[in-house]
């Protein structure tokens, strides 16, 4: 059954659809998908080629928009949009620690979330394309590790794309995770430094944050204990647009005076906690590592042990000098199982899924090399999330792919810039441009 409603310029329908937890498994266990169909209300009735779109992540739903913002206007002028919650997120069969535990135990667990990456969500939007487009091939937008799923789709099913668009999310084909947080470690370097350039104010900021916190225990509003750890995790938020604005706006209402003596304020906490749980997307946590497994070698919580090589990061030794304090990116790492109350039951599962090593390839390098799908890339330059020369050395082994390498956007440039950055690509592709 479908449902269809009116926003402001749209008219949306739920669309749900029933796919096999495992593709290789037809016969077998199945989960659930939902998907937003999404029209520009005076093309109602008309016959609209279609634009998937697939979301950063992983573990994100698709975007919960009103109206036609941003990107999504620019593409309803010629689309009819389709926004896929991926399996796991949203609407689409929750995976989170109430509904895992009806799996079994972390065994059990951790061995449905392996069929929770790339290739079996490509495999599911060709589950559904025949319903959906009557067979005919599709437009594939894919942001951030949405792109990640756009590369894998011209590896395995490149016959059910029209075209594919991908927005910061060109990954490497053979990197391990061990590759790619020695590679992003700097990079997130380089925001903290730019972060405190622009805010040199910051810089004494956190370190008094960072000093309360290594002496005393804090406890969010929500149960998630703030760790020094914790708080220089926050900086996962200077690879966006407005992020080092928003860090700088956190930081500057840290602290409040009390009959006790200075303390961090319920404001900031309360800010804090929001920016820290994993409660709205715990797959984020939970198989972060795992899209890029695709050998015998086991993730083995990379980015912590990776860390471990960078001691400009640890945040003991830099209160201890006069160096700043640094704060890190896009990793995961044990103890936010140990410090999120949305995590903590779903520890052992995560260390059997880091554990694993059985993941299978992602790419088929040799497809790819003889593509034949219109396909152009927005490169952001010094990308904080998805290394730059990752993605410009994957591009040049795809056939016939266009990129437009820019710095005028950070990664999330789809959201700040989105029509002028789709208008572009779909220009580039088109070879208007």
């Amino acid at each position: 059954m479908t449902h269809s409603y009116r926003q402001p310029g749209v008219v949306l329908t739920d669309r749900r659809f029933t796919v096999p937890l495992d593709h290789d498994r037809p016969g077998g266990e199945t989960i659930e998908l939902y998907a937003r169909e999404v029209v520009a209300s005076d093309k109602t009735h008309q016959d609209l080629p279609w634009l998937l779109y697939l979301q950063g992540g992983p573990g994100f739903g698709a975007d919960r928009s009103v109206g036609r913002p941003g990107w999504l206007g620019r593409a309803l002028k010629e689309y009819r949009v389709l926004l896929l919650d991926q399996r796991g997120t949203g609407h689409s069969t929750p995976a989170n620690r109430q509904t895992l535990p009806l799996r079994g135990g972390p065994a059990e667990q951790a061995g449905y979330l392996s069929h929770f990456r790339a290739d079996a969500i490509v495999r599911d939007c060709e589950a559904i394309r025949a319903e959906v487009t009557g067979g005919a091939p599709w437009t594939v937008l894919g942001q951030s590790f949405g792109g990640f799923c756009a590369t894998s789709y011209l590896s395995l099913a490149p016959e059910g794309l029209a075209t594919a668009v991908i927005t910061g999310g060109l990954p490497s084909l053979d990197a391990h995770a061990d590759d790619v947080y020695r590679a992003a470690f700097p990079r997130v370097e380089r925001k903290v430094t730019a972060h405190y350039a622009r805010y040199p104010q910051d810089a004494e900021r956190a370190r008094r944050i960072a000093d309360h916190l290594l002496h005393h225990d804090v406890v969010l509003p929500g149960g998630y204990r703030l760790t020094v750890e914790a708080f220089q995790s926050l900086g996962i938020v200077l690879g966006t647009g407005d992020g080092t604005h928003r860090l700088h706006y956190l930081l500057e209402d840290a602290f409040v005076r009390t009959p006790q003596g200075s303390t961090l304020s319920d404001a900031f906490l309360e800010q804090a906690q929001s920016m820290l749980s994993y409660a709205r997307h715990p797959l984020y946590a939970l198989i972060h590592e795992s899209i890029y497994g695709q050998d015998a070698r086991p993730t083995d919580w990379s980015a912590e042990r990776v860390r471990a090589e960078f001691p400009q990061f640890d945040a003991a030794k830099a209160l201890a000098g006069d160096e700043p304090l640094l704060f890190t990116g896009e990793s995961i790492h044990p103890w936010m199982f140990e410090c999120d109350p949305a995590l903590r039951p779903l520890r052992e599962t995560a260390d059997l899924l880091a554990a694993r090593t059985d993941w299978m390839p992602l790419y088929d390098p040799a497809r790819l090399a003889a593509n034949e799908v219109p396909v152009v890339a927005a490169v952001y330059h010094d990308d904080m999330y998805v290394d730059t020369a990752h993605s410009l050395r994957t591009a040049r082994t795809i056939r016939g792919l266009r990129t437009w390498i820019t710095d005028e956007f950070e990664h999330d440039g789809i959201r700040t810039g989105g029509p002028r950055v789709l208008d572009r690509l779909l220009a580039l592709v088109r070879g208007e441009a």
